[in-house]
């Protein structure tokens, strides 16, 4: 018994000390419900330097809406590292016309500070509709 007692105790002190050294993410999803309630959505996020955060958001290309260039307040705190559009899950068939799938953004925390990412959701063409739905991503690096 005071073998397994031992052991616990040093598995439990190695996770806290390797969870101290590591870098975290935060991941986040808005599906299309949620931007149907409420279309322009604010999120607050702390994270360090090192940290990346993964959002994402809903999106529909056969409707002509799409996400456009991600605007960051600041890129000595948050740099944009990937973007990737991920279709619906058509489950080996061809997704239904109008089915929405989502668009991943992937950022990096460079820095302390704070910066904003904002993304609006509209029809880019001449006359199109513009800012459908927005979402503002809020860091607080330290």
């Amino acid at each position: 018994m005071k073998y397994k007692l031992t052991v616990i105790s040093l598995a439990l002190i190695l996770a806290v000390i390797m969870t101290g050294c590591s870098h975290g993410s935060v991941s986040v999803e808005f599906t299309c419900d949620e931007f149907t309630k409420s279309q322009h959505i604010t999120h607050d996020v702390s994270a360090t330097a090192g940290d990346e955060i993964e959002i994402t958001l809903c999106s529909n290309p056969t409707t002509g809406f799409k996400w456009g260039e991600v605007q960051i307040s600041d890129p000595s705190v948050l740099k944009l590292v990937n973007r990737e559009f991920i279709a619906p899950d058509s489950q080996g068939a061809s997704p239904k016309l109008g089915t929405s799938g989502s668009e991943v953004f992937t950022f990096k925390v460079v820095g302390s500070g704070r910066s904003t990412a904002k993304f609006e959701y509209s029809q880019p063409w001449e006359g199109g509709e513009k800012g459908a739905w927005s979402y503002t991503l809020s860091v607080g690096a330290n």
